[in-house]
């Protein structure tokens, strides 16, 4: 009886390894906390106001940190850097506390946010943000308040995010 199970389940394992291949579920963010420092930065990102980053890759434990949700996009455009990226987080502005306060656990799946750019509201370093939202009907909201316009993670455009946009009172 062994000697007949023992090809069986042989063939099992084999036929089951030719199946479709199920991406994991991305690594749940990490909470923002007070030792969390800027990748481009260096500097603390409690420092900073507006929308934050948060990127986990897959050859590190810790996540890369950035002190704007426009840096965490530049992370991913630049040549570069690592693309071994498991999920990439940024804050939710419409569950934020305030702009001063983007908040410590309110992270959103940047792939399926709603980001306002062109907007009067400056991110990070003083530079122009990509403010992501959760919601449409939170975005909207965002712009109607302080200009820009409402797109996709895929519609940002690059030159938005590399380009050599005058941070500000450099205009």
């Amino acid at each position: 009886m062994i000697r007949l199970l023992a090809p069986l389940l042989v063939i099992t394992a084999i036929v089951a390894g030719c199946g479709p291949k199920t991406a994991a579920p991305a690594p749940p963010p990490f909470p923002l906390t007070t030792q969390a420092v800027g990748h481009y930065c260096g500097m603390n990102l409690l420092e900073h106001k507006g929308p934050k980053g948060q990127i986990i890759l897959a050859s590190q434990t810790e996540p890369i940190w950035f002190s704007s949700a426009r840096d965490a996009f530049s992370f991913t455009m630049l040549q570069d850097e690592p693309k071994d990226i498991l999920a990439v987080y940024v804050s939710d502005m419409g569950k934020a506390p305030s702009w001063d306060n983007p908040g410590a656990t309110n992270w959103l799946e940047a792939r399926k946010a709603f980001f306002v750019i062109d907007s009067t509201k400056h991110g990070g370093m003083g530079a122009p943000e990509t403010v992501p939202f959760s919601d449409r009907a939170s975005a909207d909201k965002f712009a109607t308040e302080y200009g820009g316009r409402v797109v996709t993670f895929d519609e940002v455009p690059r030159d938005y995010v590399l380009g050599s946009q005058p941070s500000v009172g450099q205009k």
